[in-house]
């Protein structure tokens, strides 16, 4: 049967190739030895400069660190000694005033008045008396130089304050150096001091 003249056939399709995963590109070669041993030895330059840099920066850290130990070391007492300059200037005041005066109530009163200045000084430092006449021997606080009978019965007390000793923020700073009272039946004093520093 012949279709008719009139009839439209519609076109056969074109036939489309099936799209597929693109080709794998070609496997690049490694690396040879060469250009392996030439990474290797430019990675070690790098690496090696990197640490000689490291190294000098430390040393000129340490000579740094040096130089500032020993600037903190010559000047940390600065302060310290701004206070004691008025101390010194109120004992070349109350030599001065003796010299003119000479009067032995104006020195001491000067004397009594720069020895309170020293002690506020010395305060403000951290740094306190300590009291040590009447109290029980304590090794950690006081250096017996000498031992009195006593025939009151009192034993191992501090019965004389030959130095002061001086606490640094509740730190001992320097013992007082004492004589000790040891049990007798003389009176105090009887015998020879023991100056053997036992207590």
């Amino acid at each position: 049967m012949k279709p008719h003249p009139d009839s439209v056939i519609p076109p056969a399709p074109a036939s489309t190739p099936d799209a597929g995963p693109p080709p794998p590109e070609p496997p690049t070669a490694p690396p040879g030895p060469d250009e392996a041993l030439a990474a290797k030895t430019e990675e070690v330059k790098r690496l090696q400069d990197r640490l000689l840099r490291l190294q000098a920066e430390y040393e000129n850290f340490k000579k740094r660190t040096a130089r500032e130990k020993v600037e903190f070391l010559k000047f940390s007492n600065e302060s310290l000694l701004l206070e004691l300059l008025p101390v010194l200037d109120n004992l070349d005041r109350a030599l001065a005033s003796a010299r003119a005066e000479a009067s032995f109530a104006s020195l001491v009163s000067g004397v009594e008045m720069i020895v309170r200045l020293f002690r506020s000084t010395l305060e403000k430092f951290g740094v306190k008396p300590m009291e040590a006449v009447g109290q029980t021997f304590d090794p950690s606080l006081h250096q017996a130089v000498a031992q009195l009978k006593t025939s009151d019965g009192s034993d191992n007390q501090v019965v004389d304050e030959i130095q002061k000793g001086y606490f640094l923020e509740g730190r001992v700073l320097r013992a007082a150096m004492v004589r000790v009272s040891r049990a007798g039946s003389g009176e105090p004093g009887d015998g020879p001091p023991r100056e053997d520093g036992q207590a």
